[in-house]
């Protein structure tokens, strides 16, 4: 039984929704049903809720339609001023190695002349040294001759006294006798005299020398302090960049720099340090200082190495736009960062390393993982082809699969992983960190 309520409100909505009976006829019965107000308003309802959602849910779609081509341009053109910064700061790492390397030459050129320099300095010392040593010897022998001379005088002046005394019958033989042992003192003194103004002059002429040596010697210790001054501001430019870049990666550059070093343990070369003979002597200055430009441009080279062997490259290197990034998702922690582009679009390795798995793997699809050292993995994952098998070692950039959609994937994309240690961490550190240097 129909409620006083129910009866109410039909007749309230009877005057909208007047009641209407839907005939049904068949060949031997006809029968109808009755649509109260309250059924045609229900249905009404109905009806315009539904009208309203495909409205509404329309324009969302034609917002997101448009939204998504704003994203995409604007993606491209992010894309187009990566790539020309890129571009930009690639040239500019190559005039700075190319600063270097001159730099470097001219180091070694000044290298060479400075022992040039040392050693002539030091000819000219022991050289020095030999002459006072001569004039020593020299001004001994004058004094031991003047005093035999002033004997010798004395002598001849005792023997004439007893001549004359005598009655100076042996006189002319004996005065004969002293004349000649005077004069041959003299010409000996004469001779000593000459010797010793040699010398003299010749330590003179040493001095003088050694003065001239002393002013190049200077005028090249201020040219050899102009190229540590370039040396050590094109190595400040080079490693620093590099020093935060790795900071940046969350890698300790210390342990870093003593695992690269432990792979590459020769000796010798351009970058070992300078050893010159002090004669036991405190090392100079400038070799000192040479030193630590030398550690600073082994720390650039094995910086360099490393920054091969950590993955601060891009995996792709044609148009791309980013779909999903690090972090939370749909209740769930995705582990990388996906890309999407063309099917078939090359992927490349961002480190040297060696493939530890390249084929299926439940949920990634074809999956390509590469181990590179200082303990960090990379993962490529959804491909269409590999083109790299287990074992393989392979570099930097080189292609190792096609892009697709195998796997637990919505869509043609990349999904790109580092792994530091097994943990997943944000591939964009990396990515980022290595703007300003690559």
């Amino acid at each position: 039984m129909r409620t006083r309520l129910a009866i109410k409100v039909d007749h309230i909505l009877e005057k909208y929704f007047p009641e209407r009976r839907l005939f049904l006829r068949s060949e031997t019965d006809t029968r109808f049903i009755r649509l109260r107000p309250t059924t045609q308003l229900m249905a009404f309802a109905g009806s315009a809720t539904i009208v309203a959602w495909a409205i509404i849910a329309s324009a969302i779609l034609l917002m997101d339609s448009i939204g998504s081509g704003n994203f995409r341009e604007q993606a491209k053109r992010d894309q187009q001023t990566y790539l020309q910064r890129l571009n930009a700061l690639s040239y500019e790492r190559d005039m700075r190695t190319d600063e270097a390397l001159a730099a470097q030459k001219r180091f070694n050129t000044a290298l060479a002349q400075v022992s040039v320099m040392q050693e002539q300095l030091l000819q000219s010392e022991t050289r020095r040294r030999e002459l006072e040593t001569g004039i020593e010897v020299i001004q001994a022998t004058l004094r031991k001759t003047m005093k035999e001379r002033e004997t010798a005088r004395e002598e001849a002046e005792q023997l004439h006294a007893a001549l004359d005394g005598s009655g100076g019958g042996s006189l002319p033989a004996a005065h004969g006798g002293s004349d000649a042992t005077v004069d041959l003192l003299a010409e000996a003194l004469a001779t000593t005299a000459a010797e010793r103004d040699q010398v003299v002059a010749d330590a003179q002429d040493a001095l003088v020398r050694a003065d001239e040596m002393q002013a190049e010697i200077r005028l090249l210790e201020e040219k050899n302090d102009r190229i540590f001054r370039q040396l050590e501001e094109a190595m400040t430019i080079s490693v620093k960049p590099l020093d935060k870049m790795f900071k940046q990666a969350g890698l300790n550059t210390d342990s870093l720099l003593k695992t690269v070093r432990r792979g590459y343990s020769g000796q010798g070369g351009p970058m070992a340090p300078l050893s010159f003979s002090t004669r036991g002597e405190d090392p100079s200055a400038d070799t000192l200082r040479a030193n630590r430009l030398l550690n600073q441009m082994d720390k650039l080279n094995v910086y360099r190495i490393a920054a091969q062997k950590a993955p601060f490259a891009m995996p792709l290197k044609s148009a791309f736009r980013f779909t999903s990034g690090f972090g939370p998702r749909w209740g769930r922690m995705h582990s990388g960062t996906d890309f999407a582009a063309a099917h078939g679009t090359p992927i490349y390795a961002t480190a040297d390393g060696v493939v530890t798995h390249a084929g299926w793997s439940s949920g990634y699809g074809k999956l390509v993982k590469i181990q590179h050292e200082f303990g960090i993995e990379t993962r490529y994952a959804h491909n269409s082809k590999l083109f790299v098998k287990v074992g393989q070692r392979v570099s930097r950039g080189q292609k190792i699969s096609a892009m697709g959609n195998t796997g637990r994937s919505t869509g043609t994309h990349l999904h790109y992983e580092v792994r530091v240690g097994g943990r997943a961490v944000n591939p964009m550190i990396y990515i980022k960190a290595a703007n300003n240097v690559f």
